[in-house]
């Protein structure tokens, strides 16, 4: 299987959801297959050959002053061109801003079918088809999703959704330009008028250790406990949706499907009981640890250490185990 992924940049660097592309592109093929699509007025030379040696075999770079990035017609040309000549089995996008704006438009000129803010990608085994699961209904049931007629297959994936490569110990990939193709706006295409940088405090979803809480916190009050075990050691503080609707936590808080979608080092879950649309928003996390009194939570089917009991009782002991010990 040939899969290919459009990399995003900023200001000359390849953004961060780039390299869960391409952690997901390397389960689903071998390094050989995998090649980086590069849309950008400018980027650092050290960034493309950071792309090459992770993973991707061939980066096609299409780099020229001209480009607007934010330009969706002119970027689903350069998409459309490459995939007419490299002709990949997949095609992968982040389910960012842009990407989110992208691929539908780049998915309709080249009349193939588009998944989109994918939680999971998997091969079928019987047909090597991509298998594309996100979110349905709601949230309600998590759907599988096939495109068997027409190609690329095309998806767009959840940031966080994967942790970034593991160090790749292969040759490094080539690097090809790619020619500007002339590209005139269409009539109704999608124009960013203008655009402007957030001004945003650390992101939950780039935290490193997080500490959640879910209804089983009982009251607002409580959260103090659950922010004084995440100050003891250095995490940030989340919440499940029923936490943040109720009001005790703002919705920057919030994890799962309707939220943010995080993948820390460790993950300590609080009174959650781990229902689908939460569990899809952290468990891909590298260690979840989850305190709950229901022996039968779903959170513990995704835990790596359970603990049956009272938060009430368990995290003063954890916050006092995390004490500063002295000399």
């Amino acid at each position: 299987m040939k899969v290919a992924f459009f990399a995003e940049t900023a200001d000359g660097k390849i953004n961060r959801s780039v390299y869960e592309l391409l952690a997901w592109s390397r389960r689903l093929a071998v390094p050989e297959e995998i090649a980086a699509v590069v849309i950008t007025p400018s980027v650092d030379e050290a960034e493309l050959r950071r792309l090459a040696s992770s993973g991707a075999r061939h980066v096609f770079l299409c780099e020229a002053p001209s480009i607007d990035r934010a330009d969706i017609p002119v970027c689903a040309a350069i998409l459309r061109s490459f995939c007419a000549a490299y002709r990949p089995d997949v095609l992968l996008g982040a389910a960012s801003v842009f990407g989110r704006a992208l691929f539908p438009y780049a998915a309709m000129q080249m009349k193939t079918g588009l998944t989109a803010d994918c939680t999971m990608l998997e091969t079928d085994p019987e047909t090597g088809l991509l298998l594309q699961t996100r979110p349905a209904i709601g949230g309600n049931v998590m759907a599988v999703i096939k495109t068997p007629d027409r190609k690329p297959q095309m998806a767009t994936v959840r940031p966080r959704s994967a942790p970034e490569p593991t160090p790749y110990t292969g040759a490094a990939g080539t690097i090809t330009r790619l020619p500007l193709p002339e590209t005139p706006h269409a009539f109704g295409a999608p124009r960013t008028v203008s655009s402007a940088r957030l001004a945003l405090g650390e992101e939950l979803a780039d935290a490193r250790r997080i500490v959640a809480v879910g209804k089983g916190i009982k009251r607002e009050g409580n959260i103090d406990l659950a922010r004084r075990l995440a100050d003891r050691i250095g995490a940030a503080l989340g919440a499940t949706r029923e936490v943040v609707d109720r009001g005790w936590l703002p919705y920057s808080a919030q994890i799962g499907l309707s939220g943010k979608t995080v993948v820390p080092e460790l993950y300590i879950a609080l009174g959650i009981s781990g229902a689908v649309q939460h569990l899809a928003g952290m468990r891909t996390a590298q260690k979840i640890v989850a305190v709950n009194s229901d022996p039968d939570a779903p959170i513990f089917q995704v835990a790596d250490l359970g603990i049956v009991g009272d938060l009430f009782e368990v995290v003063p002991r954890l916050i006092k185990e995390f004490e500063p010990k002295r000399n």
